[in-house]
């Protein structure tokens, strides 16, 4: 890590750490798009195998690019160590699949991404995993679903996507007792305004897809943890199944971060206008944003968060047709399932982004046909506002 940088701000973090200039003295970091390295000697490439001199061995296992985007990740989250993926859900399965075993026991919120939830709900039972899902509000739940040994507890707080807050530090407190990892997924608060680390959390992982690159241009992910977890746990299982991310791509997020403060800033400032004129709306039957104190967890929220999110999610007074038709009259702001970007998107999660998740579990999460979760961006906020009520108006 780039031990000089580890008390200045955050934005100098994000620009400079873990610089690597080649002999060329680049300004922007170089792209190293190369899959293999060569060696000066026979001697010399059976030492790197045997780990007794550094350099890179294959793209695979580590690649110059991707190591300066690891250590400036690390540089902001305050992690010791980190390992880059293709995506995301690349990462979400390395931090989890990387740890657990056969006998072992996962607790988990219900309320949780639909590809992270067919993670804990489908594939690990299949490896002998045992798993219990709580409603991750309910400190309660957390307390009974931890009495017994436990490996890890995964969670995403504000959840995807009703935005619901979980206390990492106490629910950190609870799984350390019995001797569990906690593995939070930060992309919906960003490092930016939330350090669960700090709040006792022993490994991070972000969809970098989101709000890092934030401009629509690439896959990619990270876990990140103390130096112990990832080099002995999460890169071995890294190094021999291969989710590695991109040099390419690697470069992209990099590029990214530079901006990634203003642009989380601005977005935030954009939900925040966007949240106080929906919820003034009589189209409008709720908002759900961790920055308005009428959040249900709003204490909670400003304890832990510095400020509320670039999500915004809101029901229409209406069915699933009704809120088709609101979305279809939408002018300036896109229907995707992205988030994070710098334009404002918007999905209808039921029928998307959680259509995998059983009906059932879809209504004691709140997740109804008439909710709708908008990523806002960087446009105007004036304008997102006329596009969405003009919509509302029909």
């Amino acid at each position: 890590m780039t031990k000089d940088l580890k008390n200045k701000g955050l934005a100098t973090k994000a620009i400079r750490g873990g610089l690597e200039r080649s002999q060329f003295k680049e300004t922007s970091e170089a792209i190293f798009l190369n899959s293999g390295f060569v060696y000066d000697s026979a001697e010399e490439a059976a030492g790197r195998f045997r780990g007794e001199n550094d350099g890179f061995i294959y793209s695979r296992y580590a690649n110059p690019t991707t190591s300066v985007f690891e250590e400036r990740m690390c540089l902001l989250e305050g992690a010791e160590a980190a390992r880059a993926t293709s995506s995301g859900m690349a990462a979400v399965n390395l931090a989890i699949m990387s740890h657990v075993k056969a006998g072992d026991h996962v607790v988990a919120p219900k309320a949780l991404f639909g590809s992270c939830l067919y993670i804990i709900e489908q594939i690990l039972p299949r490896f002998g995993v045992k798993v219990t899902l709580i409603d991750g509000t309910d400190i309660d739940q957390w307390q009974k679903a931890l009495q017994q040994p436990t490996s890890a507890v995964f969670l995403e707080t504000p959840s995807n996507p009703t935005l619901e807050i979980v206390d990492i530090a106490a629910v950190a407190d609870l799984a350390h007792k019995v001797g569990a990892k906690v593995i939070v997924d930060n992309v919906f608060a960003t490092t930016i305004y939330q350090k669960p680390l700090e709040l006792g959390a022993d490994v991070v992982i972000y969809s970098a897809t989101k709000h890092i690159d934030g401009q629509g241009r690439c896959l990619g992910g990270i876990v990140l943890s103390d130096e112990e977890f990832i080099e002995e746990v999460v890169a071995p299982y890294h190094k021999h199944t291969g989710p590695s991310l991109s040099p390419f791509n690697a470069w992209n997020l990099l590029k990214g971060l530079e901006t990634l403060e203003l642009r989380v800033e601005k977005q935030t400032d954009n939900a925040s206008r966007v949240a106080d004129a929906l919820a003034e709306n009589a189209k409008v039957a709720r908002v759900i944003y961790p920055g308005r104190d009428d959040h249900p967890q709003a204490a909670l929220a400003r304890q832990q968060m510095k400020r509320g999110s670039t999500l915004v999610s809101f029901e229409i007074n209406g069915d699933q047709e009704e809120t088709f038709a609101f979305l279809n009259r939408l002018q300036l702001i896109d229907i995707s399932n992205n988030l994070g970007d710098s334009k404002s998107l918007i999905t209808h999660p039921t029928t998307t982004t959680h259509s995998s998740v059983s009906e059932e579990l879809k209504a004691e999460l709140g997740i109804n046909s008439n909710l709708v979760r908008l990523s806002v961006g960087l446009e105007t906020a004036d304008d997102l506002v006329e596009d969405l009520l003009q919509a509302l108006e029909g």
